[in-house]
This record gives C-alpha cells, sequence and structure tokens, in this order.
C-alpha cells in the first residue's frame, strides 16, 4: 500500500497542475509564446499522471483509472506528434504504432461497453462512448495518414483535436472522482458534451481545406 500511496500522491499532484494549466491554456491566445511554454508543462505533468495510472490500476483494480489512462496517453503523444506532421511523408512508424494500438483499445472498450449493457449496467454507456470515440479518431489518423484528410493543415487540426481530448479526460476524472450530486454516467460524459464544441469552433477557425 506504500507504493500505491506514494504513486496516488504523485498522480493527483500531477493531475491537478495539469487542470489548471489546462485552463489558461484554453483561455490564452492560440500559438504564441505563453501557449507554448505553458502547453509544454501540460504535457508532461499529465503524461505523468496518464502513465501512473497504469500501475495504480493494477495495484487496486479499477476501469476508471485504466480507460481514462488509455485515451488520455494517446490523446496526448498524438497530439505531440501532430505538430510535427506538415506533409505526408512526415509520417514515421511511431504514428502508425500509436494509431493501431489505440484502435485495438478502442474495440475492447466498444466490446466491454456492450457486454455490460446487456448484462443491464448502465455504466457501459461510458465505455461504448470513449471506444467510439476512439475509433473515430484513429479512423482520422488512417486518412491523415493516407493523405485523405480535408485539411492541408492536418497535423494543427489533429493536434486541436488531441489535445482539448486529453484536457476532457483530466476534467472527467477531476469531476468524477469528486462528484456526489450527479449520477455517475452524465458525470462521466458531462465534460465530452462540454468541451467537444470547442473542438469544432478551433478547428473550423485555423483549418486551411486540402
Amino acid at each position: 500500500m506504500k507504493l500505491f500511496n506514494f504513486l496516488l500522491y504523485i498522480h493527483i499532484a500531477s493531475g491537478i497542475v495539469s487542470l489548471l494549466l489546462g485552463i489558461f491554456i484554453l483561455l490564452e491566445k492560440k500559438g504564441n509564446t505563453k501557449h507554448k511554454k505553458f502547453g509544454i508543462f501540460y504535457f508532461y505533468s499529465m503524461l505523468l499522471a496518464a502513465i501512473i495510472s497504469f500501475p495504480l490500476s493494477y495495484l487496486h483494480p479499477n476501469y476508471f483509472l485504466f480507460i481514462v489512462g488509455v485515451f488520455t496517453s494517446y490523446m496526448l503523444l498524438t497530439g505531440k506528434r501532430s505538430l510535427k506532421l506538415k506533409e505526408v511523408s512526415d509520417v514515421k512508424k511511431i504514428d502508425w504504432i500509436l494509431t493501431l494500438t489505440m484502435f485495438l483499445f478502442g474495440i475492447v472498450f466498444v466490446s466491454f461497453g456492450l457486454y455490460q449493457l446487456i448484462n443491464f449496467n448502465t455504466f457501459g454507456v461510458v465505455f461504448l462512448v470513449f471506444g467510439s470515440i476512439s475509433i473515430l479518431f484513429v479512423w482520422r489518423d488512417f486518412g491523415n495518414y493516407r493523405g485523405k484528410s480535408r485539411y492541408k493543415n492536418f497535423g494543427l487540426t489533429t493536434h486541436i483535436q488531441r489535445m482539448i481530448g486529453s484536457y476532457i479526460a483530466t476534467v472527467t476524472a477531476f469531476l468524477v472522482v469528486n462528484n456526489t450530486i450527479l449520477p455517475d454516467t452524465i458525470a462521466w460524459l458531462l465534460p465530452t458534451v462540454l468541451l467537444v464544441p470547442l473542438i469544432i469552433k478551433w478547428v473550423k477557425k485555423y483549418h486551411v481545406k486540402a
């Protein structure tokens, strides 16, 4: 338990830092020096929280930690990598590995969600939603990597989608852990409902049609 508590404290601390930095980054003008500087701190603090969630979910079995850890890791890593993807020729093996890994987890999440619903557990909706969103992003990765994106600057639009997606996971984790009012399913999905419109707004603002 000492190891679990030690990892838990680091996970909570890095998660809180990410939560606060994310608010500033969302409000700050996109692309300026402050945005980039705080974005780096956000990336590493959030990645630390995501990585630590895996041993935590093993030491104290918890589907919540695991699904958030997988989803957040994918969003962060592909979001950072996407800034280097100016052309299809910039796509490397690591990009395919990240995408294929998330595809497999997405299938597992959707399957497990259906299994839960069949057994009358409404929490399966959460797995279905996160699994479906993951597969949707994977599908877009496949299109981007094969030169079939609707956007010429697909790297930038992907960066916007994935970084806000990682913040959705952060807010979701915070809300679910501290929620004492909302039904569990609503607590899980509320950040997605509230923040996805920001993804749509900024992708429309900054995209360049192919």
